[in-house]
């Protein structure tokens, strides 16, 4: 299921944009690691395997926004960063049913693999061109939003039809829009507009988080092979 959340910032001074940008990234690397546990978990123990159709909709909403609820009223303190990778943590068992499905397929572990290596490659290229852009992106992040909207009720409606054609055309538009918001969220931290590494790691996570969810998806759709 589709997430985002974008914040405008202040500008700031470079020594100040550099520590966020440092402190952004390392918390972002960090977050990496209970995401995984709770996709171990997930995995492992099934525990999520009865949260489908209707019902996994509502636990991933009532958890995702209430986590980034949490998160922004906490981003002043260190309970912010806790809030945040129990964030991270709940989010990897949400993950947990899509990688047990393609786990299912032959190559499973492969097709995991080349999608976190593909998210891996989306970041490191759009991290270049924040570097290098010159012109302001923030009239592209409103456009952005609404592309996120479509997305989360188009990702709704698709629980329900279950078409699997739908399904692949809005990873593939998933893919798009999220690795243009790692570029908007980058600029802003890179230009000092965003000035909470905490607010600035959760839109960059949730970005990665949906690419990656999408590539898997449709590696899955795509390049299963079942034994």
């Amino acid at each position: 299921m589709t997430t985002v959340s974008t914040r405008p910032g202040t500008a700031v001074a470079g020594g100040e944009r550099q520590r966020v940008l440092r402190n952004t990234y390392w918390l972002l690397a960090l977050s990496l690691v209970p995401t995984v546990l709770g996709a171990w978990i997930g995995v492992s123990t099934g525990i999520t395997a009865a949260l489908s159709g209707g019902v996994g909709v509502l636990v991933f909403l009532a958890g995702a926004f209430g986590f980034m609820f949490a998160i922004e009223r906490t981003k002043h303190s260190a309970t912010g960063v806790a809030m945040l990778l129990a964030f991270t943590f709940f989010m990897g068992l949400m993950l947990s049913r899509l990688l047990a499905a393609v786990l299912g397929f032959g190559n499973g572990a492969q097709l995991i693999m080349t999608a976190f290596g593909g998210t891996a490659g989306v970041f490191f290229v759009m991290a270049n061109l924040a570097s290098i852009v010159k012109r302001d992106l923030d009239g592209l992040a409103k456009w952005l939003f609404f592309g996120a909207i479509v997305l989360l009720i188009g990702g709704l409606v698709n629980v329900f039809v279950g078409s699997t054609a739908f399904m692949a055309a809005l990873s593939v538009m998933a893919i798009g829009i999220f690795s243009a918001f790692l570029l908007v969220d980058l600029k802003r931290i890179i230009d000092g507009g965003e000035t909470n590494y905490i607010t600035a790691t959760l839109s960059l996570y949730l970005s990665l988080f949906n690419i990656f969810q999408s590539l898997l998806a449709l590696l899955g759709v795509f390049g299963g092979e079942r034994d």
